[in-house]
């Protein structure tokens, strides 16, 4: 599987001195993504994901020796890097999900 890439919305909604930017993100093999923004953002307030996919389930035990095994599910994380959203895993050990993403921020 290639790298995560971003596909940034090329009609982002304005309002005073805030913009909205949307946009898709693919699969990936790698662990972070980063959409750079900083042409358009000089700063980020908000930002969000929305995957696409299944979520990666990873099953746990009980240590006591159980039987049942559990699955807790992980979706992206979304992190604000200055005028950057990086993605990353839920997990470390799954690849980037695809999905969506928004962000609300002051434009430059």
């Amino acid at each position: 599987m290639a790298a995560s890439t971003a596909t940034i919305d090329p009609r982002p909604t304005v309002f005073g001195d805030r913009m909205i930017i949307t946009g898709s993100y693919t699969a990936g093999d790698t662990g972070t993504l980063t959409i750079d923004l900083s042409s358009q953002l000089a700063s980020i307030d908000f930002a969000g994901t929305n995957g696409a996919g299944a979520l990666s389930a990873v099953a746990i035990t009980d240590t006591g020796g159980a039987a049942n095994a559990q699955d807790v599910h992980f979706n992206n994380l979304c992190i604000i890097n200055g005028s950057s959203i990086l993605i990353a895993s839920g997990n470390g050990g799954f690849p980037v999900k695809a999905g969506t993403f928004i962000a609300i921020g002051r434009r430059s």
